[in-house]
């Protein structure tokens, strides 16, 4: 196949597959509850795919919008959302195109979505971006994380999950491409779909850009952010070698990090 906007990898098949083969559990709402309360509402998620945890934060009656550049994953959160009775706002666009008619005083990703942004450049304009949205008194929290290599063994080996007993939505890593010098890693992923009826597959590649955090700490300072902290995902500073932190923007005054 061609080649698939990295904003519209979560589509099709791989949006229907997402919630079930995801290697982690749910999200849990509460220290981003906590960070809305700490710096205040309006807020704003970013790539809020199908709705975990912005649902849970409407359920507890905060006032978050999500946006997401996915067209089936902004209908699966609206289905999901009309499902629980609950009134939530929903943008379909791209961070780094974002034009909203209200500025948030939290914006924040739950997890490391900016890592889907393809280079650089994109990067920085998706920062100008959140800039514009921002109120003076607001911050944003976005976490990151530098990708490791697939370990060999796991290549070609799949990963299933059987739904009422005769559905099987499958999901193997096929390889696997690195590029150190312009910080990529590119996966090759096998989303398979198999019922009594039909047996559904589709190969897409999917591109993560990491970066140092003195490289990304440039980037928000080009984007005019006058404060940018970088915090250990446990807490405290995080360390020069982190394979992950939670980046902290505003501004004006810091603000801490959600524990």
């Amino acid at each position: 196949m061609g080649p698939v906007d990295p904003a519209l990898f979560y589509t099709g098949i791989v949006a229907q597959l997402y919630g079930p083969l995801r290697s982690a559990g749910p999200v849990d709402a509460a220290p981003y509850a906590r960070f809305i309360d700490r710096c205040g509402q309006p807020a704003l998620e970013l790539g809020c795919g199908d709705g975990d945890p912005l649902l849970q934060l409407r359920e507890l009656g905060l006032d978050v919008e999500g946006l997401d550049s996915s067209p089936d994953m902004i209908e699966r959160c609206r289905v999901a959302a009309e499902q629980q009775g609950l009134a939530v706002t929903l943008h379909l666009q791209r961070i780094e195109d974002m034009q909203l008619d209200r500025q948030f005083r939290t914006i924040f990703l739950a997890g490391p979505t900016f890592n889907l942004l393809p280079d650089d450049a994109t990067a920085r304009q998706a920062l100008a971006r959140i800039r514009t949205h921002l109120a003076a008194d607001g911050s944003v929290l976005i976490p990151l994380f530098i990708p490791q290599p697939t370990p060999p063994h796991l290549l070609g080996l799949p990963r299933s999950h059987v739904a009422d007993g005769a559905t099987t939505m499958t999901l193997t890593i096929v390889s696997e491409q690195r590029d150190e010098a312009a910080r990529t890693q590119t996966t090759m992923l096998r989303y398979e779909l198999r019922t009594a009826e039909s047996h559904e597959v589709e190969e897409r590649p999917w591109l993560l850009h990491w970066y140092s955090q003195d490289e990304f700490r440039e980037l928000a300072r080009d984007a005019g952010f006058a404060t940018v902290r970088i915090r250990s995902n446990l807490g405290g500073p995080a360390p020069a070698d982190a394979l992950d932190w939670t980046v902290i923007l505003s501004e004006s005054i810091p603000t801490a990090i959600p524990s």
